[in-house]
């Protein structure tokens, strides 16, 4: 008999906590998340950042903690990490649009010489490499909402092509890396992710929204505001990553919210939960924007017994309050 609340289905793989991992980009907003969620499961975690979106006021509060390094690199460079590693995890690479619109070729570069870097790093030391890749190698999809097998429609020469085809050869190269040289591979692609530790410039749609709404500003939407987006808070990502490296799975995998929304809803929903008196107003919509993102989760449901935990309005207003014991001064630089 079945019960009625079933135990959601564990990864297979391995059996404790990595020993010692390298995080590329760990000093950015997701990486800065999965170092601290690494170090409280025990495991020794050496940050490999060039600061070039990320912060070291992101990783400020672990650079005191028992079994953390920084590790200052630009991962399109060879690297050196010394000591066992068990676990590579790969997300350095410009991941908003005011950052690869002003690093295109570094964007290139970190998903290409980047994982090639990282995956040579983790095939000599006998580790799991993980590959964070981007519900962006879609495109603007004709197939709604987007299973793992669907290929996407991208613009290699669009106005976001630096930063979809960074992540869609990225993938093809850790494909070919767990296929020519059998090394323990994975790969997932999130979709978008927000928290505390996100720039209020950095062009992404909840951080933008609320600087502007705390300042009394216009929420600036795109387009109607009719386009979709799929929302996951930052502590959901970062588990479903750690679940993905503790499986046995190469993927990808979707990690996301089957929660959608327009950029207008979106937009509402912040006014309301900020208390502001902000209006919205419609700017022109971004080349190549996509019209809708919804991830199909039966893989990562199914097979690592994961979903969202934290609910839309929550997750908003845990990244609000951030926001507001954050906002630096008129003039002051931002955090």
């Amino acid at each position: 008999m079945t019960p009625a609340n079933p135990e959601p289905p564990q990864p297979s793989g391995r059996s404790g906590p990595f020993e010692r991992a390298v995080v590329t980009g760990g000093a950015g907003f997701l990486g800065s998340h999965l170092c601290t969620a690494l170090l409280d499961a025990g495991t020794a975690v050496v940050c490999v950042d060039d600061l070039s979106t990320g912060s070291r006021e992101n990783i400020a509060a672990l650079m005191d903690r028992p079994g953390f390094e920084f590790l200052y690199a630009d991962v399109s460079q060879p690297f050196a990490v010394l000591g066992d590693v068990d676990l590579v995890l790969h997300l350095a690479c410009p991941a908003s649009p005011a950052d690869y619109q002003r690093l295109p070729l570094h964007t290139l570069d970190a998903g290409s010489l980047g994982t090639r870097n990282a995956t040579v790093l983790a095939r000599s030391a006998g580790a799991r490499f993980l590959l964070a890749s981007t519900s962006e190698v879609y495109g603007d999809p004709e197939v709604h909402p987007q299973p793992e097998g669907y290929w996407g429609r991208v613009n290699p020469v669009g106005p976001r092509s630096m930063y979809d085809e960074a992540k869609r050869f990225a993938e093809a190269l850790t494909t070919a890396e767990h296929n020519a040289e059998h090394t323990d591979t994975a790969i997932v692609r999130l979709f978008n992710c927000y928290g505390p530790r996100m720039r209020g410039h950095d062009g992404r749609a909840v951080p933008t929204f609320v600087r502007q709404a705390l300042a009394g500003e216009p929420l600036t939407v795109s387009g109607d505001g009719s386009q979709t987006r799929s929302l996951t808070y930052v502590d959901d990502t970062v588990r479903g990553i750690l679940a993905m490296a503790a499986s046995d799975l190469a993927g990808p995998v979707n990690l996301g919210s089957d929660r959608e929304l327009t950029m207008r809803e979106l937009a509402e929903a912040i006014i309301a939960l900020t208390g502001s008196r902000s209006e919205i107003r419609f700017i022109e919509r971004p080349g190549d924007d996509p019209a809708v993102r919804r991830p199909d989760t039966t893989l990562a449901r199914d097979k690592l017994g994961w979903e969202p935990r934290v609910p839309l309005e929550e997750g908003l207003l845990r990244t609000i309050d951030w926001f507001r014991s954050h906002t630096p001064p008129a003039g002051g630089p931002e955090c």
